[in-house]
């Protein structure tokens, strides 16, 4: 069984969130603010945080950032983060927060279960939709 942090101040988004991530094997706890995920990780085993890209005072960029670093410092524990992004071109940010994942949104079933799953068994999960095509020249 897992512990799962979902982080968004909207509440159809954490609605989508748990009714994919909430099987009855996991466990979901959900924070409409940002700044609490640090306390929340100090006071509770989580394995694994979801944070909305954009939250009212600290969006999934900070959070992630300020969890790297809490981590590094020896005060928490390593979670994964796993951030949803709002368009492609955040990816940049996503990979500068080091996350260990990222869905871009709209959100589906299928991929959120994929990123969950995979950054539960210790894996990345880097989300190529809307990844721009390469088209090769001859």
């Amino acid at each position: 069984m897992a512990k799962i942090l979902l982080v968004s101040d909207a509440r159809t988004v954490l609605d989508d969130l748990a009714a994919v991530v909430d099987d009855g094997d996991n466990e979901v706890v959900e924070l409409r603010d940002g700044a609490n995920v640090r306390a929340a990780l100090q006071d509770d085993d989580f394995h694994l945080v979801i944070a909305d890209s954009q939250v009212q005072n600290m969006g999934g960029f900070a959070i992630c950032l300020d969890i790297k670093l809490e981590e590094s410092g020896g005060r928490l524990d390593h979670v994964p983060v796993l951030i949803l992004l709002d368009r492609r071109a955040d990816v940049f940010l996503a990979k500068r927060a080091t996350a260990e994942g990222w869905l871009v949104k709209p959100l589906d079933p299928t991929r959120i279960r994929a990123a969950v799953e995979a950054l539960l068994d210790g894996e990345t999960f880097h989300d190529e939709s809307f990844r721009p095509v390469t088209v090769a020249r001859h």
